[in-house]
């Protein structure tokens, strides 16, 4: 799972890497944890637009109270199952979020350390996501995730969908099929740079919410 990421770069410069013509202002923050804000790109009628949403579809779990508040789906599992393939086959429901880093967790329980992956070659770059308009936080997002490649199994067996520039339009008006597939092939691994640090893993808490993988 891929339950954190950063966007160190202003919302200005994020709308003219990807090509937005009028960005809109974000209340997104630099680290991005599920059930918060993020920077989203999208098209609407063949213009991309940058949108502040949550990151997470709200699922209410069986198990909760009618009152308990929802759970961040913030991972997408398999665009072909589920909750997802119904809005993976419309064009529309697809988007591009902003990375610069994302991190996962690494070291003993209690004591894990952020381990950090960015683009070599990108300063910024895509994670393949899909997003709807939901009746608890209004626009949501997630991320599509896939096996690991050889930079990031050491660390984790999953990976977000990296795409890169030539990709996004791709991703964004594809088939189904040609979606699909970027979650079954394998990003370079020489792309892919990493960063061990100290930082504790839960050194910062944003949200009582458990992020969930479906």
């Amino acid at each position: 799972m891929c339950n954190l990421y950063t966007v160190r770069k202003t919302a200005a410069e994020v709308a003219a890497y990807f090509g937005v013509p009028n960005p809109m202002a974000s209340n997104a923050a630099e680290e991005v944890y599920p059930g918060t804000p993020g920077m989203v790109v999208i098209e609407n009628d063949g213009v991309r637009e940058l949108r502040s949403m949550t990151w997470g579809f709200p699922l209410r779990l069986k198990t909760l109270k009618p009152e308990a508040k929802p759970k961040p789906v913030n991972n997408i599992a398999d665009l072909a199952k589920g909750m997802w393939i119904g809005l993976a086959r419309k064009p529309q429901w697809r988007c591009l979020i902003p990375v610069t880093h994302f991190a996962e967790a690494e070291g003993e329980k209690g004591k894990m350390t952020r381990t950090w992956f960015s683009h070599r070659d990108q300063p910024i770059f895509a994670w393949a996501g899909l997003w709807r308009v939901s009746d608890e936080w209004g626009p949501v997002y997630s991320g599509v995730m896939t096996d690991a490649n050889e930079a990031i199994e050491p660390v984790h067996n999953r990976m977000p969908v990296l795409l890169q520039s030539h990709e996004y339009d791709l991703w964004l008006h594809g088939s189904f099929d040609e979606a699909y597939a970027f979650q079954k092939r394998i990003f370079p691994p020489d792309l892919i740079a990493m960063n061990r640090t100290d930082e504790l893993w839960a050194r910062k808490k944003v949200s009582a919410e458990t992020p969930l993988l479906l």
